[in-house]
């Protein structure tokens, strides 16, 4: 049982409500029992209320912290990989040694996809939106793999796991070739879950596509950074999805559909645009102040976070994984890179920007690392969602795992009342 309670007073009657505690962070209100009493609460966005209990990750906005069961993204970016995060996320620990083999060995032996899937794509304009082309691919996969669909069996969730993670980054590969009228290019199994997909992304059959150790490090980073991030709108829409009993193909293709928004996973394909359209180092002072004016509507893409009011941990990491590649590339001095160093150097050294703690955050160096890598800018929503899906995956799981009803937020209704139906010959 709760130990505190809350009261709240309505009309001179009082109710009694738990205050529960968690391992880390603010105490949440129970307000499970305002329903029988005639009242729900009123939280547009839900940014007020916690719709689950999670073990999974922890985010402090205020101080800069991102903890990922407990260990520090910073740490994790140093010295794990994209591949044990996932068994972290997935499984609650990190794997001793022949469980990192075998997890590893598990997703890479299953990167392929079924054969009849690559007809899929030619149902599909070559102009699509690659996300457009992931939310039909993936949900499609449920077609093709529904030896494995009992959600209530814990061997079916886990094979559905592992088949999602391997497969994810050979669809996002095949969504590209398929836009530019490649061949698609099939899974090495031999190289590292980054590597690989550079691999597909980028060798044609003519040619051997030689992995650069240094790039291949950076995709594994950026697919590590975007792991998980909590209770966001996509985490939620596939939380809400499978707790319908939807199968987790469908409920991952519900939370990239939830990502593709630009106020979501298109942050850093924004912060690519920014930048063109200020196109010359020139024009960055100009830009700068209407930035600052708040009756102009520009504004300084891929700065800020919703979350943190501080700097974004994950930020720091990809700072260092953003000169490690451009320096590798010898792209320090390329125009558009120049235009995005200066506003670096602005951010965080111009009293308005540090006033507001407008930081670089996660998007905009992720941005400026895959537009170096050749990743075209309406791909980066699509590896975001390939990087995303080990923690959509462990938050279906974590649910579908426990005690959970189905999703049914209430609203305020403040349309017509009750009212009798006129015919049309006498309105």
């Amino acid at each position: 049982m709760a130990e505190k309670k809350a009261t709240l007073s309505i009309d001179g009657k009082q109710l009694e409500l738990p205050v529960h505690a968690g391992s880390l962070g603010p105490d949440v209100v129970d307000v499970r029992s305002l329903t029988a009493n005639g009242l729900f609460t009123y939280d547009p966005g839900f940014v007020s209320t916690a719709s689950c209990e999670s073990k999974i990750t922890y985010i402090d906005g205020d101080k800069g912290v991102l903890l990922h069961r407990g260990y520090p993204i910073e740490q994790l970016a140093e010295h794990s990989d994209y591949l044990e995060t996932c068994y972290l996320l997935i499984y609650g620990e990190l794997p001793d040694k022949e469980e990192k083999k075998h997890f590893e060995a598990t997703i890479m032996r299953h990167t392929m996809i079924h054969e009849q899937m690559v007809d899929l794509f030619s149902g599909f304009r070559r102009d699509a939106h690659p996300m457009a082309v992931m939310c039909g691919v993936v949900g499609a996969l449920s077609a093709f793999y529904h030896d494995s669909l009992d959600i209530t069996n814990e061997r079916h969730r886990e094979i559905c796991a592992y088949r999602l993670i391997s497969k994810m980054p050979t669809l996002a590969a095949m969504t590209y070739k398929y836009s530019i009228g490649q061949p698609f290019i099939y899974p090495r199994n031999d190289l590292g879950y980054g590597g690989n997909f550079l691999h597909m992304m980028f060798a044609t059959p003519c040619e051997e596509y030689e992995v650069n150790p240094v790039l291949a490090r950076a995709m594994d980073r950026i697919f590590l950074l975007h792991a998980d991030h909590e209770q966001n709108a996509s985490t939620s829409t596939v939380r809400l999805a499978g707790s319908s009993g939807a199968n987790p193909f469908a409920c991952i293709a519900a939370g990239i559909a939830a990502l593709w928004g630009p106020a979501h996973g298109g942050a850093n394909e924004a912060v690519l645009v920014m930048l063109n359209e200020i196109g010359d180092e020139k024009n960055i002072d100009e830009f700068i102040t209407r930035a600052k004016d708040k009756d102009d509507p520009f504004r300084l893409m891929g700065f800020g976070h919703r979350v943190y009011k501080n700097f974004d941990p994950r930020a720091k990491v990809m700072k260092q994984t953003c000169d490690e590649v451009l320096s590798e590339l010898g792209l320090e001095d390329d125009p558009l890179f120049k235009i995005a160093k200066r506003l670096e150097k602005i951010a965080l050294e111009d009293e308005y920007f540090v006033s507001k703690k407008l930081y670089p955050n996660v998007d905009f160096y992720s941005g400026i690392i895959l537009k170096a890598l050749g990743i075209p800018t309406e791909m980066f929503t699509v590896i975001f969602a390939t990087g995303r899906t080990p923690g959509w995956i462990a938050h279906w799981h974590e649910m579908i795992s426990g005690e959970y009803r189905i999703g049914r937020p209430r609203q305020l209704y403040t349309g017509e009342t009750s009212r009798d139906f006129v015919p049309v010959s006498d309105r």
